[in-house]
């Protein structure tokens, strides 16, 4: 991961280069259009808005000071899959944003060149004003940052985010002047009607111009850069967004007063010039001056915009390429210059073949405001979510709580719908864009992306608290000398203080005939109890804790599916002590009939996990069972150095060394994903599998064999029961969820 460069100058930086100046420029001549001199009321209410968010923001970005912003939050305190959903639709707004601020640069740019050439030389020619120039300024913008922030962590940007504040503050400060002169009549008859097309226009406005104050979230997106981010990632957040608010209000007023020309209301100049309107109105107070300095504002605002949203990007797909919900080569960083070079020029790709292919962003700008709302949403349910299962307090708490999540996330929510009531588009892009990227990660990141937050969570405990889960696992005895360690297996699936391991022993009903009348065989529940307390006396000699639960049924196996369904276990646990019988037996139907985890453990009487240093995993394809692998790995090595796991796999002695070496690239890989740091690779030239891996079973302390799956069938496979029988070694046999 990139190192912390960033202060609290750089972190408020990223965001005042995103939110000041790009979206009031494009989007104020839509806002006067719709609501009149109202638009004040709509920016000042979106602005309450995107308070009480970065308040929810601060709070999840000190307590995860991590880059990915809202992406981190879902898989912090959701899942690894819904992580991904918004991870995907937040690296889409960001790459739509950073178009628009492209195209936006280069329109602005050509406006201002052909105002010059028509000064200085008369007609602007044909050229100066195609699609052509337009978007290869947008190209050559968006290249350039790609460049810079690839060259330099912080990727640059500062000058032209202080420059067009200053800009702004001269705007401002001009307009109040002129104010001043101005007889307050006047004023008043300027803002008149002030809610010119009633609470609908209102809300328009609201929905059209929320975007403009969107850039406080790209400091949690990349909040893995900024230092002391306890400290310094809130108070940016709160400074950029309460700087682009003391900008935007009064540069309305003075807009919608001292900005129109007598007798025209800021409705007619909106309707008739709405990309101009602010440099006309900047014209009206300052004179010639005034429409050059807006035009200055407009270009250092969507260039800045544009290297804050390119930052954003990048770093949300350097993160969800940690995760392995992107690919992985995305999560690659320059070791000289410690920058995510290809998550930056992936990213710059996305941009250029947007801008190159799709000629009018409309429809996909209303699709990124649409989504910064969801995010926006979730992030105030993850913020409300993680308050409510915290373990220690976060550095900084969102005040009011839980008025501010609640009432921000539900705001969010009702903008966002009625964004996609009032632009079908905009609903369409993001729904189709959502289905793109199920299909992607459901075929390609799956597997990897969820073993290795399988293998996260059995390291950290904590993120099962904030999920809010807690796993129950089920572990059948029926002889009390194995339960130490099957005991010792479950727990080692439950994180610590968070899961819990439930015994069961099953016990036929204690009922006989005698001469054809019913009689209490009490010796039955006599045996059965003892068997439990026998089981609970060893778990407790053994340091270990489990619940314990007493039935009785005429058929035990029954009773286990039955258990196992009513009280909703995650994982099974089960022991094995002879392997004939085994396939095809009444294990394999049981294993075939309950939808939850399973670990079939066969080893020597008073088996110690606790002992087992040196685990073997032989892997004899991709497989199915990385999740539970995983899961079981991460527990193993919850205490790093303790154990050795060594991933295994056996090719043909005749194999070419290029097979041999692909082998062990795909086996390295596997072992980065569920085993990451903590395991080694091993590639055995064999003819004779079995042989190669009894072999090295053997010198190991316990072998993790994946079960077969085959047509939807959990199956004991030919190659597991082999080598099973032929090592002493302690085995686990895993499946996954059904």
């Amino acid at each position: 991961m990139a190192k912390r460069t960033m202060g609290l100058f750089g972190a408020t930086a990223v965001g005042v280069g995103a939110i000041v100046g790009g979206g009031i420029l494009i989007l104020v001549g839509v806002a006067f259009q719709t609501t009149g001199p109202s638009a004040l009321v709509a920016f000042a209410i979106n602005g309450f808005i995107a308070l009480l968010t970065a308040l929810s923001f601060a709070e999840l970005s000190s307590r995860f000071p991590e880059s990915g912003g809202p992406y981190v939050f879902a898989k912090k305190v959701l899942n690894v899959r819904a992580a991904f959903g918004v991870g995907w639709v937040l690296w889409f707004a960001y790459i739509v944003a950073a178009v628009l601020y492209a195209i936006g640069f280069a329109e602005f740019a050509v406006a201002a060149g052909t105002e010059l050439w028509s000064t200085v030389f008369g007609v602007p020619p044909p050229w100066l004003t195609s699609r052509s120039t337009v978007v290869a300024l947008a190209l050559s913008s968006a290249a350039a940052y790609a460049l810079s922030l690839a060259r330099k962590a912080g990727g640059g940007g500062n000058v032209a985010t202080v420059g067009k504040v200053i800009v702004f503050a001269v705007l401002v400060l001009a307009g109040l002047w002129a104010l001043g002169d101005r007889p307050r009549a006047t004023i008043a008859d300027d803002l008149t009607p002030f809610f010119a097309f009633g609470a609908p226009g209102l809300l328009q406005a609201m929905g059209a111009t929320f975007i403009a104050l969107q850039g406080f979230d790209l400091i949690a997106a990349v909040g893995g850069e900024v230092k002391e981010p306890a400290r310094n990632i809130p108070r940016a957040m709160l400074i950029s967004l309460g700087l682009a608010l003391a900008i935007y209000l009064p540069l309305l007023f003075v807009v919608a007063t001292v900005g129109t020309e007598p007798g025209v209301s800021i409705v007619t100049m909106a309707e008739r010039h709405p990309a101009t309107v602010m440099a006309d109105a900047a014209e009206r107070f300052m004179g010639r001056t005034g429409f050059w300095l807006v035009m200055v504002a407009a270009i250092l605002s969507t260039l800045s915009a544009l290297q804050a949203n390119l930052l954003a990007a990048s770093r949300v797909a350097l993160t969800m390429a940690h995760d392995r919900t992107l690919p992985r080569v995305l999560a690659r960083i320059d070791e000289r210059r410690n920058t995510p070079i290809m998550a930056v020029y992936a990213t710059f790709i996305a941009v250029a073949a947007i801008v190159l292919i799709i000629p009018d962003l409309a429809q996909a700008g209303a699709a990124a405001s649409l989504i910064f709302l969801v995010a926006f949403a979730l992030a105030h349910i993850t913020g409300y979510l993680a308050r409510r299962r915290e373990e220690a307090p976060s550095p900084y708490r969102t005040p009011a709580f839980p008025v501010v999540p609640v009432v921000g996330g539900l705001a969010c929510a009702a903008m966002a719908a009625f964004q996609a009531i009032a632009v079908p588009a905009a609903g369409g892009i993001t729904a189709l864009w959502l289905a793109l990227g199920g299909i992607l990660y459901f075929a390609l990141f799956a597997g990897r992306a969820e073993a290795l937050d399988a293998f996260a969570q059995a390291q950290d405990p904590a993120l099962s608290r904030l999920r809010g889960k807690i796993p129950l696992v089920l572990v059948p005895v029926a002889n009390p000398q194995s339960a130490p360690g099957l005991v010792a297996v479950a727990n080692s699936l439950t994180p610590d203080g968070v899961g819990k391991v439930l015994l069961l022993t099953v016990m036929r009903p204690p009922s006989r005939l005698v001469n054809g009348d019913q009689e209490m065989d009490y010796e039955r529940l006599d045996a059965g109890q003892l068997v439990m307390q026998q089981a609970l006396r060893a778990s407790w000699a053994a340091g270990q804790a489990p619940e314990a639960l007493l039935t009785t049924a005429e058929d035990a196996w029954d009773e286990i599916e039955r258990v196992a369904r009513t009280h909703r276990c995650e994982s099974l646990v089960l022991g094995l002590s002879e392997l004939e019988g085994v396939k095809g037996g009444q294990l394999e139907k049981l294993l075939n009939r309950v939808q939850c985890e399973v670990v079939v453990v066969r080893a020597p009487p008073h088996f110690d996990l606790k002992e087992a240093r040196n685990v073997l995993v032989p892997i004899g394809g991709r497989g199915r069972q990385d999740e539970i692998r995983a899961r079981l790995l991460g527990a193993l090595t919850r205490h790093r150095g303790q154990r050795r796991i060594r991933f295994c796999a056996v090719v043909e002695e005749a194999a070419p060394p290029e097979v041999a070496a692909a082998r062990e690239q795909s086996l390295q890989a596997l072992a980065d994903d569920e085993a990451p740091g903590a395991g080694s690779v091993e590639v055995v030239r064999s003819d004779d599998v079995i042989h190669a891996l009894v072999e090295r079973g053997n010198d190991a302390d316990l072998v993790v064999l994946g079960l077969q799956q085959h047509k939807g069938q959990t199956l004991f496979g030919e190659l597991s029961l082999r080598i099973a029988a032929a090592i002493d070694t302690a085995t686990l046999m895993i499946r996954r969820r059904r």
